[in-house]
């Protein structure tokens, strides 16, 4: 990917890549220290996932906004010091004997607020920073970071856990968002058009954006229906393994890190697939292996379970470079930002749904019916998007007009 991360999108590159491993070192981190040092229960536990999610949701479509409004670089800046203090502040006050599990709940809700918003303006700010026949390269480039921070991330946390107390554990991400405040700051942000009137803003642009356009109709919907299905897949997978096959915890991390190492093997492969069958294709063959993970697991073999997770892996990065490519090309330079927090919402809304919904069923019909249960939510998935253009699109269609302020 040498060809593409260059210029000032190389700076943001590195920037995303050392944060988003920091970022992930903590998602294990934080509850092991709200375990082993606070001793939280059950309910804390499950408040403190919930906090983590919830400004993704509360504030996710008014994220776009002020993103489409606002400097991009001086939003990845203030973002980047903003979770450096609040992450900071944790193995601080586990050093002074202050830790509280109302300091965690804090922490988890401001720093997904930090997420939310740096995230938002990273991917607005992609198509920006390179030519619109290298969008896809980056987008793989970006989505790699994703992918490693994800694989590599959890290991070393748990290895850090076990050198260092959890707290301080935590120190790793908040030195990383000093790599990446220095790479931002670096960024030469180009100029973009001026920002529209606050009288003429809606909060709503961004989904007039993705229900109003025909090719992001069905990719929204589908994509929507697909992550809320893969969701409820997550919660199952632990107790599927080691309370029903009776594996070895040892195998639990392994087929995660199975399944991580295809997702990175899936961003090397996924331009290339891209441009041999078509934008739309590929999307369609990224949903379709996915969803063959829950059957993979419905049949108890080893073997095919780590196949399955070989075939989530590399879907996951299939469908994910075409569709933020699509996004980004077709809308209007204005309302990336805008576009961008409203998929994100949407996605990760059903994401929140799925997850709850995925407890109840497991309870009522049992385990395995619930997974045959999410294959079938991720091909209904799939099959909206057949039925719609995608299934033709092999280039990237003209840019989309402006839907947002009428």
């Amino acid at each position: 990917m040498a060809w593409v991360v260059r210029g000032e999108f190389r700076k943001l590159w590195i920037g995303q890549l050392v944060s988003a491993t920091g970022s992930a070192v903590t998602r294990v981190a934080l509850p092991l220290v709200a375990v082993v040092t606070l001793h939280a229960s059950a309910l804390e536990m499950g408040a403190l996932s919930a906090l983590a999610i919830a400004p993704h949701l509360v504030f996710g479509l008014h994220a776009g906004v002020w993103v489409d409004r606002w400097s991009l670089r001086r939003v990845l800046i203030c973002t980047d010091i903003g979770a450096l203090v609040l992450l900071g502040s944790v193995p601080a006050a586990a050093a002074l004997r202050w830790l509280r599990i109302e300091q965690l709940y804090v922490v988890a809700v401001l720093t997904g607020l930090m997420a939310l918003l740096s995230d938002t303006a990273s991917q607005t700010m992609i198509p920006a920073l390179v030519p619109r026949e290298d969008l896809m390269r980056a987008n793989s480039a970006a989505l790699l970071n994703f992918n490693l921070a994800g694989t590599l991330g959890p290991s070393a946390a748990g290895v850090l856990v076990q050198v260092l107390p959890a707290p301080f554990a935590i120190l790793i991400d908040a030195a990383s968002y000093v790599v990446s405040t220095v790479t931002a700051y670096l960024i030469r942000e180009p100029e973009r058009p001026p920002a529209r009137p606050r009288s003429e803003v809606r909060v709503s642009a961004g989904l007039r954006v993705l229900f109003g356009h025909g090719m992001l109709r069905p990719l929204v919907v589908s994509a929507a229906i697909a992550a809320m299905a893969g969701a409820m897949l997550g919660p199952l997978v632990v107790l599927f393994l080691i309370r029903e096959l009776h594996l070895p915890a040892a195998f639990v991390g392994l087929n995660l890190t199975v399944s991580g190492a295809a997702a990175v093997a899936g961003t090397f492969v996924a331009t290339g697939w891209c441009n041999r069958v078509g934008l739309g294709r590929c999307y369609l063959s990224g949903t379709f292996l996915a969803s063959l993970n829950g059957v993979a697991l419905f049949t108890g073999s080893v073997p095919v379970i780590l196949l399955g997770s070989v075939f989530a892996g590399l879907g996951m990065s299939l469908f994910g470079v075409p569709q933020r490519t699509l996004r980004q090309a077709l809308a209007s330079e204005g309302l990336v930002g805008q576009v961008t927090a409203s998929w994100r919402t949407l996605v990760i809304g059903g994401q929140t749904v799925g997850a709850v919904v995925s407890g109840a069923l497991a309870t009522a019909l049992g385990i395995r019916p619930t997974l045959l249960i999410v294959t079938a939510g991720m091909l209904c998935g799939l099959l909206i998007a057949v039925l719609s253009p995608l299934r033709g699109l092999r280039d990237l269609p003209a840019v989309a007009r402006s839907f947002a302020q009428d």
